[in-house]
């Protein structure tokens, strides 16, 4: 909230309202600032998580689909058996990925999205009701002012005329200052019971999708382990190496 009431360059004018009124408003005007600034970043951090978390995915499944075309996939019966298996594997795991991004988007973006739209209300609220604090003032300073004449006729009708003003520009900002500084300490302390189920989601969904993704890995391993002699294939690379070392380039 880029506009902040109690930063009025005619702080030096004498208030109808008390110091400690408005002490107090302005604190609470503050902690729903911290609020929207803490809303906001929360969304931004949820999305570049469901962006990064999409982009883990398609990075691992880009990495087997490289390999299963590479020259030595193709050439290594069991670099191919074990890559295949993998791509596999990060096939069912993308599922999940999905999963996730899904329920994160419903139950934790999504909501604290909805919640990012109910400042500009009231921020408008503020200023509506700074404006009317305003026009008090000003007609305050009219009956100050009107007083201090002397008691003609024309002084005196315009005396009751600022008088009636005053009692309907504070009847106005009365009204519109008892509500926000009902609502205000409310919204605010509402802000635990509306996003902990969120976050109680977010947890829950990513314990689920990490549980899933050390089973499927973990059978990953097994296959590797059961399938694939790995100590051959690994003498075999080590002996392409040696052979490529040992080759000698000479220029006629």
């Amino acid at each position: 909230m880029s506009w902040n009431p109690f930063n009025r360059h005619s702080a030096k004018k004498k208030s109808v309202v008390s110091r400690t009124t408005e002490r107090e408003f302005g604190r609470e005007v503050k902690r729903v600032e911290s609020l929207d600034e803490t809303s906001k970043k929360l969304y931004k951090d949820t999305k570049r998580w469901l962006e990064s978390n999409s982009a883990l995915s398609n990075s691992e499944h880009k990495i087997t689909q490289d390999l299963l075309t590479s020259p030595l996939c193709q050439t290594e019966p069991q670099l191919n058996a074990m890559v295949t298996e993998w791509d596999r594997a990060i096939e069912k795991q993308n599922l999940h990925s999905r999963e996730l991004n899904n329920v994160v988007q419903k139950t934790m973006a999504e909501p604290v999205k909805r919640l990012n739209t109910i400042f500009p209300s009231i921020q408008a609220a503020l200023k509506k009701r700074e404006q009317s604090l305003q026009e008090y003032q000003k007609s305050q300073a009219k009956v100050e002012k009107h007083q201090n004449r002397e008691r003609t006729g024309q002084n005196v009708v315009k005396l009751d005329l600022s008088r009636k003003a005053v009692e309907r520009t504070k009847a106005d900002f009365d009204c519109q200052n008892q509500a926000l500084s009902e609502d205000l300490p409310k919204f605010v302390d509402g802000r635990i019971e509306y996003i902990q189920p969120c976050l109680e989601s977010l947890i829950k969904s990513q314990v689920s999708y990490n549980s899933e993704a050390l089973q499927i890995y973990s059978e990953l391993a097994d296959q590797w382990h059961t399938t694939t002699d790995l100590s051959e294939l690994k003498s075999r690379h080590q002996q392409t190496l040696s052979d490529i070392k040992a080759l000698a380039i000479t220029v006629d």
